[in-house]
């Protein structure tokens, strides 16, 4: 009620019977202290300017021990459903209360909110909600989830002393595991020297046999039982093992443990070895490096960039000596899309805040507009409520919302849980 002013149509008055003006109700505070900081009311015609402490009841400040806290001491007021006794500070000073009696229609509203499984809790008054308001909070969601993802990037950056190729890199390496291996790609893409493999940019097969080594998926142990002949009758295997054993020698290398790697319900081409071909492929032409792709300003170029197949071996294999058909081993369009999201435009954005240049945010923005929306179950389910997604700027949205809103329910914090808060029955 206070954050969004629903408040009853009558005059505010303190328990003594001043009159009450809210002129700013303030910042909400999730943290430790008042409830809301630097908020300003009108108390009997003088200005205020302090925080805000809320309980259902005049007791609860007691027993949540305020009165014993100096955080408290620059409340300017105390609200409350019920005034059942006077409040008063650590350093003694008695506060100015105010009642607000909690409307029916806004109990019932937020208790619907807590207790319902659907998805969206609030579906029923998406239809009312005017198309500004949707396009508004969809596009504060776009930049919430910009902001977030761009600071998981400048994290490991900073991690990595602002090395910003190699963090490019490993950022590009963790979305090829597309979700069910991408903690395996990131903690394989540390385990990649590039200072050391730019030695040998120029031969494919000694760059795929560095990727595949420190995957640990060189261990013979990795190879499935049934496959260890033909691995070992085809060459190329024992070829490879060779070559990472002279370079791992050569720069002093130790490879990950392949255990982390994910294999189950996986397609042939989603397995680590397919995907680290293919990075491998792109490594050597000279398309992962960060120069690049700061070049690259279209998101047609962009796909350019990102074009790539596995290497000739993994054309017609997806394990070693496990044959498979000779298709479906080039990253497809949909994966370019995925990877554009959820790789470039977070370390464009990221690289524009970190070096002041809001070009490379604004290509970041830019570069969802053309992009197709994905298609899964959270943009089916707001597309039933009423709001489709137009392209992959929206979906982002829609995802933010879902993760950070929805399934924490921060319904109270969601400019369409509001919309539902604020609603009489009778209109939705």
């Amino acid at each position: 009620m206070w954050k969004y002013r629903l408040f009853p149509l009558k005059p505010l008055l303190t328990t003594d019977g001043h009159p009450v003006e809210i002129i700013d109700p303030g910042t909400l505070n999730r943290h430790a202290g008042p409830d809301f900081f630097n908020a300003k009311v009108k108390l009997d015609g003088t200005i205020w300017v302090g925080n805000i402490e809320i309980h259902q009841r005049s007791a609860d400040w007691y027993a949540h021990g305020h009165h014993k806290d100096a955080h408290y001491n620059n409340v300017v007021l105390h609200v409350t459903e019920r005034a059942d006794r006077s409040v008063v500070t650590q350093d003694g000073k008695e506060l100015p209360q105010t009642e607000l009696a909690v409307p029916d229609y806004l109990r019932d509203n937020y208790k619907e909110l807590c207790r319902t499984t659907d998805y969206p809790r609030c579906h029923g008054i998406i239809p009312h909600i005017d198309s500004f308001t949707v396009h508004g909070w969809l596009n504060a969601l776009l930049y919430e989830r910009l902001e977030q993802r761009a600071g998981n990037v400048r994290q490991r950056v900073d991690s990595l002393h602002g090395d910003w190729e190699q963090g490019y890199f490993i950022t590009l390496a963790r979305n090829f595991g597309f979700g069910v291996n991408g903690d395996a790609f990131e903690d394989w893409a540390r385990h990649i020297p590039l200072q050391a493999v730019a030695h040998h940019r120029d031969s494919l097969f000694q760059i795929e046999a560095v990727f595949m080594g420190q995957a640990g998926l060189l261990d013979f142990d990795t190879v499935p039982p049934k496959y260890r002949d033909e691995a070992i009758d085809d060459d190329y295997y024992p070829r490879l093992k060779r070559e990472y054993d002279y370079l791992a020698h050569k720069f002093s290398l130790t490879p990950m443990s392949a255990e982390a790697w994910k294999f189950l319900r996986l397609r042939p081409q989603n397995f680590p070895h397919v995907r680290i071909a293919q990075l491998a492929q792109l490594y050597y032409n000279g398309m992962a490096g960060l120069s690049r792709m700061l070049e690259a300003r279209t998101w047609e170029e962009m796909h350019n960039l990102l074009s790539t197949h596995a290497t000739p071996y993994w054309e017609s294999h997806y394990t070693f000596g496990c044959p498979s058909r000779k298709n479906g081993k080039a990253l497809t369009a949909g994966s370019k899309n995925l990877i554009l999201i959820n790789t470039i435009v977070p370390v464009l954005y990221a690289y524009g805040q970190a070096h002041c240049n809001e070009s490379y945010c604004e290509r970041a923005l830019h570069l969802l507009e053309p992009i197709k929306a994905e298609d899964n179950y959270i943009t089916r389910q707001w597309a039933a409520c009423g709001i489709k997604a137009e392209n992959a700027s929206d979906s982002q949205a829609f995802i933010q919302l879902k993760k950070e809103y929805c399934d924490r329910r921060y319904c109270l914090h969601c400019r369409f849980g509001y919309e539902f808060l604020k609603h009489k029955k009778s209109t939705i």
